[in-house]
C-alpha cells in the first residue's frame, strides 16, 4: 500500500454522514407495533427516546459542526398514516421542516421509508406475513413521494429486511414474537414484492428519484481456510445472506445500501453424527487478534471485512452507500479507530473498483437499541438520559480528519 497510513482520501462528492431511525430517536411513537410491545412488557420501553422529534435542529447543528455532510433518517410510517388510508398532514409538515432543516445545515438527505416499526393497524392485519402489506407499503411510498419527494435526495425503501424477518418471525425476539421458518420466508418474499412496488410507485411520481435499500451484509470467512466443507458453508451463507435479496430486486435499485457490522467465521462439524453449522463468533484465529475489536455487545468488528463485502458487490454494477456501520463503545476508546479503519478500507475498495459514494456512521446520538433498550451506546454524541443534554464525544473528532477531494 502506497497511501500514508495517517491519511484517508475519498473521492469528490463522497458523503460522510450519520444515521438514525424514527422510533429509536424521536420519542413517543405511540401508534406502532413496537410501542404496543413495550407497553406489554415484551421489550424495554422507548418512552421519549432522545426527543429528536423536537430537538432535530440541535442534532443537525451538531452533525454539521462535527464535519458531516449527509444524514440518514427514517420517517415514522405510523405518524404519516395513523389509520389505514388516513393521512396526517400535520405530521407531513413536521417532516418537511425536518428535511428542510437538514438541507439548511448542508446535509444531503437520505430517507428510509420503513425502519422496523410498523403502524399498529397493519400489524393487526398480519403485517408482512400478509400480501395486504405489499399494497399498503406501495401506497404509503407514493404518498410520501407526492408530499415530501421534493425534499428527499436519496431513498431507502426498507431497512435490513432479513434481520427484521429473522428477529420477528424466527428467533421471536422482536414483534410479532413468532417462531416460524415458513413465516420468515413468507415475510422476506413479501418485502421483496413491497420494495418492487414501492420503487415503481415512487418513480411514477418522481422519475428522477434515486432509490435503494439498506441491506445488512456480513463478511463470512471459513474457519479452516483450506477445508472444503467450511468453504461450502461460507458460499451458502454468502449466497442466501448477502445476495439473495439483492438479486431479486436488482432491476428496481438505483443504488445498494449496506449495513456492515458483522464478521462471521464459519465452520462445519459432525458432532455425534449430526450435521451442525457453527457460526457467529464461535471461534477465534490467533492471527486475527491484532485486527479484531469487540464492541460492548460482544460483536466482532473487522474493518477489512467491509473491503471484501464492497468488492463482492461490484458484480451488481450499482453505486454503493454504507448506510450503517457503528460500534457500541461506552468508554469511547475504540470508536475513533473503528471509524478510521473502516474508512481506510473503504478507500482501498474504491481504488479496487467499488463504486462507493458514501458512509453513514451509526449513530449520531445514543438511542433506543430495540430489544437491547438504552444499554448499548453507539453515538458520536452522548445523551444524558435524565436531561437529554447532548455532549459530543471525543471520537467525533475523527470526522474532520477525513479528506474529500475537491
Amino acid at each position: 500500500m502506497t497511501e500514508p497510513e495517517t491519511k484517508i482520501v475519498l473521492p469528490k462528492g463522497f458523503l460522510i454522514g450519520a444515521a438514525t431511525s424514527a422510533h429509536q430517536v424521536e420519542g413517543n411513537n405511540t401508534n406502532n407495533d413496537w410501542w404496543h410491545a413495550e407497553q406489554a412488557g415484551k421489550v424495554p420501553k422507548s418512552g421519549q427516546a432522545t426527543d429528536h422529534y423536537h430537538k432535530y435542529e440541535e442534532d443537525f447543528t451538531i452533525a454539521q459542526d462535527i464535519g458531516l455532510n449527509a444524514f440518514r433518517i427514517s420517517i415514522a410510517w405510523s405518524r404519516i398514516e395513523p389509520q389505514e388510508g388516513q393521512w396526517d398532514n400535520q405530521e407531513v409538515e413536521h417532516y418537511r421542516k425536518v428535511l428542510q432543516s437538514m438541507k439548511a445545515h448542508g446535509l444531503t438527505r437520505m430517507v428510509t421509508l420503513w425502519h422496523f416499526a410498523m403502524p399498529q393497524w397493519l400489524a393487526d392485519k398480519g403485517g408482512f406475513e400478509s400480501s395486504h402489506a405489499i399494497e399498503a407499503f406501495a401506497r404509503y411510498a407514493a404518498f410520501v413521494a407526492q408530499n415530501l419527494g421534493d425534499e428527499i435526495d436519496l431513498w431507502c425503501t426498507v431497512n435490513e429486511p432479513e434481520l427484521y424477518a429473522g428477529m420477528g418471525y424466527n428467533k421471536g425476539k422482536w414483534p410479532p414474537f413468532k417462531h416460524s421458518v415458513f413465516g420468515t420466508l413468507v415475510v422476506i418474499k413479501n418485502i421483496i414484492q413491497a420494495h418492487k412496488k414501492a420503487y415503481k410507485a415512487i418513480k411514477q411520481v418522481r422519475p428522477e428519484a434515486k432509490i435503494g435499500v439498506a441491506k445488512n451484509s456480513v463478511y463470512y470467512e471459513p474457519y479452516r481456510r483450506n477445508n472444503i466443507l467450511d468453504q461450502i458453508i461460507v458460499w451458502v451463507s454468502n449466497t442466501f445472506g448477502n445476495h439473495y435479496f439483492l438479486e431479486r430486486i436488482v432491476h428496481e435499485l438505483d443504488f445498494i445500501g449496506i449495513n456492515y457490522y458483522f464478521y462471521n467465521l464459519m465452520s462445519f462439524s459432525l458432532p455425534d453424527g449430526v450435521r451442525e453449522m457453527n457460526f457467529n463468533f464461535l471461534k477465534n484465529r490467533p492471527e486475527d487478534k491484532p485486527e479484531v475489536m469487540r464492541s460492548d455487545m460482544g460483536w466482532r468488528t473487522y474493518p477489512k471485512g467491509l473491503y471484501h463485502v464492497l468488492l463482492d458487490l461490484k458484480k451488481f454494477n450499482k453505486p454503493i452507500y454504507i448506510t450503517e456501520n457503528g460500534i457500541a463503545n461506552a468508554r469511547d476508546d475504540m470508536r475513533k479507530d473503528f471509524i478510521r479503519e473502516h474508512l481506510r478500507w473503504v478507500a482501498r475498495a474504491i481504488r479496487g473498483g467499488a463504486d462507493v459514494r458514501g458512509y453513514f456512521y451509526w449513530s449520531l446520538i445514543d438511542n433506543y437499541e430495540w430489544a437491547d433498550g438504552y444499554g448499548p451506546l453507539f453515538g458520536l454524541v452522548e445523551i444524558n438520559r435524565e436531561t437529554l443534554e447532548r455532549k459530543v464525544r471525543p471520537s467525533a473528532e475523527v470526522i474532520k480528519e477525513i479528506e474529500i477531494q475537491k
